[in-house]
């Protein structure tokens, strides 16, 4: 026998709130399911993009699978053990194939520096390691800030350091100064060279808890000047991206109109899509811009741009119909050919004609130090050869653990450098005991980090001055070779013309 509903208009009412009840939730659960905007724990999508902070839980892309595993791992081994939490801000999603590379190589950089760190006998606090990706070109950099300053005031995570920051843009800029100003989060910035996201001393406090461990762009250009001091201005032609908003060309143009004072020709100019990482119609703009060049004294062009541009423009200058031969020299950013697909096809572009040197200050170069180089003040041999030996160790061994690796770029190695100088500001007078800094301690250990208390990097001695810059940091300068489609080093150079003396005195001016 079948129950019978309740009778009566009010018991038949209720039965249909009731159904129409059930019936709403599973619809909005059923909503929720489709459309929750939790990529994961503490990773929100926004904008069709996963943003946010992970421990190594969630994969921000394929490429970052097998080093994220192996932060996942690390930070597993200190769970408990009274740790503090490290964070390296970059982007960690892109359509292009050549920026994913580089965000690879920075994590791997970044993990390889936390293993080292959690290895080192007696050292303490333990370091935890967590990825935030402030979206593409630091897009929802506020938002992500936000929750590292959560972290920072938690007890149990106890962010201490925020490092990475590669990319010198407006947004980028803005991040740091809430991250050190508003939030009083100390920062090391890895591979970031404009001249304007920098304390000075014109302003000591704009960027309060900031390090850099980069030459700036006009200690490269330094540098630059010194080893090209035979370039005459008259031979010279500056190529430049007027587009606004971007503080490495500001700085570029900035220097290059130094280098190249009392030039018989106004700068030829172009200007890149608002998201640099597109080519426009550029490879247009360059051929039209060749035959002037062609025309013109000059043999020695600075370049102004940013790599999507900077390959354009060498296609473009490869098919030239005069028969000269070129010098372009450019900034530090020049690295991301080597791992541009795009330019796989094109290094042959470089030997047409005459050829094309294209000639840049590197962030860092495993030549610098590496076991034919000359040891002396300004770097040492010992950390380069501890980095090769934990790409080769069976615990971090790429690709099977971390992924291919190659430090010829620099980024696997400035950003090592920039977790190692954070995690030697946060265990600063720590000695054995575990005891968790205050944010202010680690800021005001940046005062101290030069002298006897310099970090030995693997890109050069970081001896931060007053203001937390790296004072006369080695700056190494490299060609790009077509034969070994790479870096190769040429020298390395120094801002203030020659090499810091052995203890690393800053002078009164720094």
């Amino acid at each position: 026998m079948k129950p019978s509903l309740p009778q009566g208009p009010l018991n038949r009412a209720l039965v249909l709130l009731l159904a129409a009840a059930v019936l709403g939730a599973a619809v909005f659960f059923g909503y929720r399911l489709l459309t929750d905007p939790s990529c994961a724990e503490g990773v929100t999508e926004v904008e069709k993009e996963c943003v946010g902070v992970t421990d190594g839980s969630f994969v921000f892309t394929d490429e970052l699978g097998p080093v994220t595993s192996r932060i996942k791992e690390e930070n597993e081994s200190v769970a408990g053990k009274n740790p503090v939490t490290v964070a390296l801000m970059i982007p960690l999603v892109s359509d292009q194939q050549a920026e994913r590379r580089e965000m690879v190589e920075q994590v791997q950089g970044a993990y390889l520096a936390q293993y080292r760190a959690n290895r080192e006998s007696g050292k303490q606090p333990p370091i935890r390691l967590v990825l935030a990706n402030p979206g593409r070109e630091y897009g929802q950099w506020r938002r992500v800030a936000d929750q590292l300053a959560r972290s920072a005031a938690d007890g149990k995570e106890n962010l201490r350091a925020v490092t990475g920051i590669n990319i010198s843009i407006a947004d980028s800029k803005a991040a740091v100064h809430y991250l050190t100003a508003e939030k009083h989060i100390p920062v090391v910035a890895g591979p970031m060279t404009a001249d304007d996201i920098a304390n000075t001393a014109a302003d000591p406090r704009e960027f309060p808890g900031l390090a850099r461990i980069a030459p700036s762009n006009s200690d490269q250009a330094s540098a630059l000047a010194a080893y090209g001091a035979a370039i005459k201005p008259a031979e010279t032609l500056v190529v430049e991206d007027t587009r606004e908003g971007d503080n490495y060309l500001a700085t570029l143009r900035a220097t290059f109109a130094k280098l190249t004072k009392g030039a018989p020709n106004a700068p030829e100019t172009f200007e890149s899509p608002k998201d640099f990482t597109q080519e426009g119609n550029l490879g247009n703009v360059f051929a039209q811009m060749v035959p002037d060049i062609c025309s013109s004294a000059a043999s020695t062009l600075f370049f102004a741009g940013r790599p999507v541009q900077l390959r354009l423009f060498l296609v473009a200058l490869g098919n030239r119909k005069c028969n000269k031969a070129y010098t372009v020299i450019t900034g530090s950013h020049a690295s991301t050919l080597m791992v541009d697909q795009k330019f796989e096809g094109n290094w042959g572009s470089l030997t047409k004609s005459s050829g094309i040197t294209v000639r840049y200050t590197a962030l860092a170069h495993p030549d610098s130090w590496g076991e034919a180089s000359a040891e002396g003040p300004g770097g040492s041999k010992g950390p380069t050869a501890e980095l090769a030996a934990l790409l080769r160790a069976e615990e971090t061994k790429q690709p099977d653990r971390i992924g291919p690796a190659d430090r010829r770029d620099g980024r696997i190695i400035i950003t090592y450098d920039a977790v190692t100088t954070a995690v030697a500001g946060i265990r600063k007078d720590v000695g054995e005991s575990v005891t968790i800094p205050s944010l202010d301690d680690v800021t005001q250990s940046w005062r101290r980090l030069h002298g006897g208390n310099r970090v030995d990097g693997a890109s050069g001695w970081i001896c931060l001055d007053q203001y937390g810059n790296p004072y006369n940091k080695a700056v190494p300068i490299v060609h790009l070779d077509p034969a070994v489609r790479g870096a190769v080093l040429d020298t390395v150079a120094w801002p203030l013309g020659h090499a810091p003396d052995g203890n690393c005195s800053i002078g009164a001016e720094g």
